[in-house]
């Protein structure tokens, strides 16, 4: 509250300046008539008083800034024609920055935090910019003066630029102008108005000044990009416009939109067409899922009206559905239909021995560009005693053939949680083991808690806050060693599976040789481009990050695509403002943009909705009541921050909300819009509703009720009457 009245006076008193200035006319002080007429009596009280007349003319000055008052121009000029050239720069370069910095704050202080509020989401990639380069495009803007000066001041108080780094780009950047306006002042006499100062020749001179940085940025890019570059030889000549390593999510699509687009483009892959979706991941793991999902609808056959029945678990069975599976969506990525749309397919395992040059089969390729699109395999921890063991993990365990009767399951996010409930539903008797507090920690603890619970009713053992030490054999025995509260848990199992996360395939093949950089993660650094730091080498997919999904790889590929065919003249920012994803547990949960932690963790201010499915009349009728959706919005608003749902086809009703938030779309226009009846996509629109509801205008419904009241009554205005009436019939 006190910050609200602090803000309240300030904007009282500022008013009240600007207001005076205008009232008592005192712009006609700050005009260049003005100025020339009264020069000589200026004059001669400067060749008085000195000191008085500099903090004077630099007090003035500094308050017309600050309240970005018209005067700027005939201000500096007076420096000039009171002053002198050498003590007017002196003045006026401080006095201008001093102004303008307090513009700047007096903005920031007023109206950042609503702005900010308001149109967040907006003005990300403006704040990430103003971040990374502000100070950059300040020093451009500030050499350019046909931008007013005081909007500049006031739109940079509105982003995260530092006040004092603000001040001293403005001292640098505003010098040039200063010169000349300055020098100007000083020749007053023979200036018959400001178009003899700001003429366009002038005017286009400070423009060509202005746009110098940028051009210096991109000359500075392309000097970089030579000298990383200039110790490798390059070829006369190339093969290929660009050479596309890995043909999972990522490389296919890089490929096809080179040849989408006519460029001569080769994809080398050295295992199986489709990558670690199709072959030991997405399209596999969605198999068996499926599989344990229809046997647990046989136990709860009951729920249906129907005698439950126990059907029996041909494991072998199941894993070989799983493969027909894979091969019947083999075809979407193989060799044939790449080949066909103009993509030349080399099978065998290369090396990048320059950044233009690759070798595959004793065959050495010339290339202008290579896309790295490696993926990533399976993290096995360093867990002693491990290597003891068969070790599962999502590379292998699809050559299972026979069901583990005790399995555990060593990690809790997505890999882990899905083959957890699986597992569990065919039969096995699963242990899950999480360091962290809760498995699926990336979500919200609602979440984490409802699918422990989910998991614990069909029969896992869920073991969170469980660190595991190591794996010991005894007399026959597998048992894995956990430390949780200080005391050792002892696990027994036949077979694990470690489902702890992904490591980047970012070694091995010739980057390290290259100098080509690698993050602590494992993965290939990079910048908003998918550049490595040399520059025509660019990445994709799991080896790039920072997310690990099939649908981001092929996000991304699109823009490592483009941006290395048609770099230096366009290339495009990775857009990663709108990311879903899927963790297909049963009910599923699937998320878009920011769920409650994170708002809380980034504190962004945030409003929630949320809906029962139990509420939801085909969800009634499917027995599929369990779970719900969640809406975060922006306080006062229906912009969507973020949505979570938990349910049956959660992944695909997710879906609506991925399009409203990337489309800027609110929950009103969700609300307005028709949806089948029943259907569980009604479960997003009673969403919008629960939220139109806790925002009802109470205050114009009581006149709207009015309205109603008055038009009830009859001709003669007998409203009380009838009002009267109709409470005795009641």
């Amino acid at each position: 509250m006190k910050g609200k009245n602090a803000k309240l006076i300030l904007l009282g008193v500022l008013a009240l300046l600007v207001a005076a200035f205008f009232l008592f006319d005192l712009g006609q002080f700050l005009t260049l008539d003005y100025l020339k007429s009264r020069q000589a009596a200026f004059g001669e009280f400067y060749a008085e008083n000195r000191l008085l007349t500099v903090l004077s003319y630099m007090g003035i000055y500094i308050l017309v800034t600050a309240l970005s008052l018209p005067g700027a121009v005939v201000m500096t000029l007076a420096g000039g024609a009171l002053l002198g050239f050498w003590v007017g720069f002196v003045a006026v370069s401080f006095a201008s920055t001093i102004g303008a910095t307090l513009a700047f704050l007096v903005s920031r202080f007023l109206l950042r935090d609503w702005v900010q509020a308001r149109f967040g989401e907006k003005l990300r990639a403006i704040n990430e910019g103003v971040e990374r380069e502000g100070a950059f495009y300040l020093f451009s803007l500030r050499l350019v003066p046909i931008f007013p000066f005081f909007v500049i001041n006031l739109v940079m108080g509105l982003t995260p630029l530092k006040a004092g780094l603000f001040y001293l780009v403005s001292q640098v950047g505003m010098l040039p102008g200063t010169v000349v306006f300055v020098n100007a002042g000083t020749q007053l006499g023979q200036i018959e108005g400001l178009s003899g100062i700001l003429s366009p020749g002038l005017l286009a001179s400070f423009v060509i000044l202005g746009l110098f940085p940028l051009a210096a940025k991109k000359i500075l890019e392309l000097v970089k990009s030579r000298k990383a570059l200039a110790r490798f030889e390059k070829p006369a000549h190339f093969d290929y416009n660009l050479v596309v390593l890995g043909g999972g999510s990522a490389g296919l699509v890089t490929s096809y939109i080179a040849a989408a687009v006519k460029a001569k483009v080769v994809l080398i892959e050295k295992d199986k067409m489709g990558g670690d979706c199709l072959n030991t991941g997405c399209v596999p793991s969605k198999a068996l899922i499926r599989s344990a999902k229809v046997l647990s609808y046989g136990r709860k056959a009951a729920q249906y009206g129907l005698n439950p029945t126990e059907p029996e678990v041909d494991f072998v069975k199941v894993m070989e559905r799983v493969q027909q599976v894979v091969k019947k969506v083999e075809p979407h990525d193989s060799v044939e239909r790449y080949e066909a749309l103009g993509v030349e397919v080399i099978q065998g395992e290369a090396r990048v021995k320059s950044p233009y040059e690759v070798e595959v089969n004793g065959r050495v390729l010339t290339t202008r560009n290579i896309v790295i699109a490696t993926g990533a395999r399976p993290f096995v921890p360093p867990i002693p005693g491990l290597d003891q063991v068969e070790v599962l993990t999502s590379g292998n365990l699809w050559d299972l053939r026979q069901l583990p009767k005790r399995l555990v399951v060593l990690g809790g996010g997505p890999i882990g949680s899905e083959m957890t409930q699986a597992f569990a539903r065919l039969g096995s008797s699963v242990t899950q083991v999480e360091m962290a507090p809760r498995i699926m920690a990336r979500e919200d603890e609602d979440v984490s808690e409802f699918v422990q619970a989910v998991f614990e009713k069909e029969g896992v053992r869920v073991l969170t806050g469980h660190v595991a030490k190591k794996v010991e054999v005894r007399d026959g025995e597998n048992i894995l060693i956990c430390e949780h509260e200080g005391k050792m848990v002892h696990v027994p199992f036949d077979r694990i599976l470690i489902g702890v996360g992904r490591a980047a395939n970012a070694r091995g093949f010739g980057l390290e040789e290259l100098g080509v950089e690698i993050t602590a993660r494992g993965t290939l650094a990079h910048d908003s481009f998918l550049r490595t730091n040399i520059p025509n080498i660019l990445c994709a997919g799991d080896v790039a990050g920072p997310y690990q999904f099939t649908h981001t790889a092929g996000h991304q590929a699109w823009y490592a695509a483009i941006n290395a065919l048609f770099a230096p003249f366009k290339s495009f920012k990775v857009d990663y403002r709108v990311i879903p994803w899927c963790t297909f547990v049963d009910p599923e949960v699937a998320r878009v943009g920011l769920n409650e932690q994170e708002a809380k963790e980034q504190k962004v201010p945030y409003e929630v909705v949320r809906f029962e499915l139990e509420e939801l009349d085909r969800a009634i009728a499917e027995g599929a009541e369990e779970g719900w959706v969640k809406v975060l919005t922006r306080p006062g608003s229906d912009k969507i921050l973020g949505v979570t749902i938990v349910g049956i086809h959660a992944g695909d009703l997710i879906a609506e909300y991925v399009l409203a938030m990337k489309q800027g779309i609110g929950l009103n226009k969700i609300l307005g819009t028709i949806h089948i009846y029943p259907t569980l996509a009604e479960a997003n629109k009673m969403a919008a509703g629960a939220w139109k509801k806790a925002h009802v205008p109470e205050k114009l419904l009581s006149y709207v009720e009015r309205f109603h009241r008055w038009r009830r009554a009859d001709k003669g205005g007998q409203s009380g009457a009838v009002e009267a009436k109709e409470e005795g019939d009641a």
